[in-house]
């Protein structure tokens, strides 16, 4: 099991932009595929974007593309999520995810963090 722990969420202006850090520990993080997905109030948690072990591959949904990058310190077993142009539509909760099979499983990991709030302001 590795132990995940998302910070950097905060309350932004619309068009502004922050950087989500998630932590792990307990296990080498290189050893994981690593996704950020999203919660906001009344709705199903979304996927956001997701990276390969290596670092050499990421995904992004359709509604970030262009304005989040995924990537990771696998040195700091840090994975990081830098969100720019920020909408009110993004608001949420932020969770990040961790799975040794690979970037497809990482929607049914068992492993997830606590999450971090994100609230953009209009």
């Amino acid at each position: 099991q590795v132990q995940l722990v998302e910070s950097g969420g905060e309350l932004v202006q619309a068009g502004g932009s922050l950087r989500l850090s998630c932590a792990a520990s307990g296990r080498t993080v290189s050893n994981y595929a690593m996704g950020w997905f999203r919660q906001a109030p009344g709705k199903e948690r979304e996927f956001v974007a997701s990276i390969s072990r290596s670092g050499g591959s990421t995904y992004y949904a359709d509604s970030v593309k262009g304005r989040f990058t995924i990537s990771r310190d696998n040195a700091k077993n840090t994975v990081y999520l830098q969100l720019s142009s920020l909408k009110p539509e993004d608001t949420a909760v932020y969770y990040c995810a961790a799975d040794r099979r690979g970037v497809s499983y990482l929607p049914v990991s068992d492993q997830w963090g606590q999450g971090t709030q994100v609230t953009v302001s209009s």
